[in-house]
């Protein structure tokens, strides 16, 4: 199936968006460092098994426009599912979600839970999970997200020689993929100039203060009710298998858990065609019950 871009409008945003197929729609929400390219693969399996799917490059990421007001907290991006749903004239979507795409779509699930027909998260699990049981293990590999709120700096040191810290941060969190250039490519569009640097690190800037926002912190990270689907890569070097244990508490409605082997944190570039046979088919036992 042929992917084509188009743009939809939601939120005071254009999003610039990767589309494949006709049927009901999926969205599929990419992560930092990543653009909407990563999906590339998964659209024309979702197309041939008759969705819609659409990869839209978040709020800040080019060629997706910046956000006016500065906002990028995970209610924008929450606010943001809504609105492509709504951009794309239909009632609910599926929505699939890498990274901080996952923590969107465990936002949307728990902010809007009528909207989302179904959700997989990819690599991230719930905040509420995160927050309230953290290990040390998983504090020192998050230790980045510490950095990123240096102001200039981290911007500085994302954009520096030809993205080096952030090729690091590929190898680290992928340790068994030889990535090439034509997949890491697209992140020189997407957060090239400084401008969109510092939007893709304003969302690691809004996340301490949403936290201490007490009716915010409550709606964000209510146990989830919409199905959903959690899958991480056995090899993630940013977050830990064990960082995946004990989840329920995180649930109020049906949920299943996937581990990839061999994968690390991009399980979805690294082992696609596995992780098309783990997406497809769960999609599609949601979409008949």
């Amino acid at each position: 199936m042929k992917i084509h871009d188009t743009t939809l409008r939601a939120n005071g945003i254009e999003f610039a968006c990767r589309v494949a197929g006709e049927g009901p729609p999926v969205l599929c929400l990419h992560g930092f460092p990543d653009t909407h390219h990563s999906f590339d693969r998964l659209l024309p399996e979702l197309a041939a098994a008759g969705y819609q799917a659409v990869a839209p490059s978040m709020r800040g990421y080019a060629p997706s426009s910046l956000a006016r007001d500065r906002r990028y907290g995970v209610p924008d991006l929450a606010a943001d599912v809504a609105g492509l749903i709504d951009a794309l004239q239909v009632r609910r979507a599926a929505v699939i979600g890498h990274d901080w795409g996952a923590v969107a779509t465990y936002a949307a699930a728990g902010l809007t839970p009528g909207r989302l027909a179904c959700a997989v998260t990819l690599a991230v699990p719930p905040l509420r999970h995160l927050l309230f049981r953290p290990s040390l293990g998983q504090m020192w590999r998050s230790r980045y997200m510490a950095y990123f709120q240096l102001r200039g700096r981290a911007e500085r040191r994302c954009l520096k020689n030809d993205m080096a810290f952030l090729r690091s941060l590929w190898q680290q969190w992928s340790p068994g993929w030889a990535f090439s250039e034509a997949e890491f490519a697209p992140l020189h569009e997407a957060l090239g100039s400084p401008a969109n640097m510092n939007a893709a690190l304003r969302y690691y800037r809004a996340l301490p203060m949403e936290l201490f926002n007490r009716p915010a912190r409550k709606r964000v990270l209510a146990p989830i009710r919409v199905p959903t689907l959690v899958i991480n890569g056995e090899q993630d070097g940013c977050m830990i298998a064990a960082t995946f244990r004990g989840l329920d508490h995180c649930f109020a409605g049906p949920w299943q858990q996937e581990e990839i082997a061999d994968a690390g944190h991009f399980l979805h570039l690294e082992q696609p065609r596995r992780f098309a046979d783990t997406v497809v088919p769960w999609l599609q036992r949601q979409y008949r019950s």
